[in-house]
């Protein structure tokens, strides 16, 4: 009987130190995760107006204490929108940016910003680039003149919105840093 017990017990001793190590285990698989944070997580904006779907995927850096425009990111010299992979807009019908008409399908956004004077917006028919690294500006279908706004407040990551006037129409916006684009689009 005893010898039962003292089995019995070390079955349990084992069973529990068993458990506590597959617990650390996995605790330090969760920390480790977590303290690798994306920098630039993929995120998504989309909305419908009229029978039309807009959706936009992109890389959403952060300012992280770095001046971005005119620093990181030169005026006059094309950027992917993004980081990383180039952002991409896709429509399943044809819209209207800007009055100008984008047919439907999928496109790489890219910007040119400029320090005084108006930025231009590109959609171009290569939406799977990355970085602008590939980009070549034959493939543009549409490019729009935009003029900054500068907002009061700070934004410390990119995002691009939309935000619906009517069932028709909806404002895309783009702002990162003290920077703000918006672009009228309609279906």
């Amino acid at each position: 009987m005893l010898k039962r017990i003292v089995v019995l017990l070390l079955f349990v001793q084992f069973s529990f130190s068993q458990e506590k190590n597959t617990n650390q285990h996995k605790h330090n698989d969760n920390s480790s995760t977590n303290s690798k944070k994306t920098l630039s997580p993929l995120t998504q904006s989309m909305i419908s107006i009229k029978d039309t779907h807009l959706h936009i995927e992109y890389s959403s850096p952060s300012v992280r204490n770095r001046i971005i425009f005119g620093g990181l990111l030169a005026f006059n010299e094309v950027w992917q929108a993004g980081a990383h992979n180039a952002t991409w807009f896709d429509l399943d019908n044809n819209i209207k940016v800007d009055g100008k008409v984008l047919p439907k399908g999928k496109y790489g956004i890219f910007i040119i910003p400029r320090k005084d004077n108006n930025w231009t917006v590109i959609f171009n028919s290569r939406w799977e680039q990355h970085g602008k690294d590939d980009y070549d500006e034959s493939e543009d279908v549409l490019r729009v003149e935009v003029k900054p706004i500068y907002p009061n407040e700070f934004s410390e990551s990119l995002k691009y919105t939309f935000k619906k006037k009517n069932k028709n129409t909806a404002t895309l916006s783009i702002e990162w840093e003290y920077y703000k684009l918006e672009l009228p689009v309609s279906s």
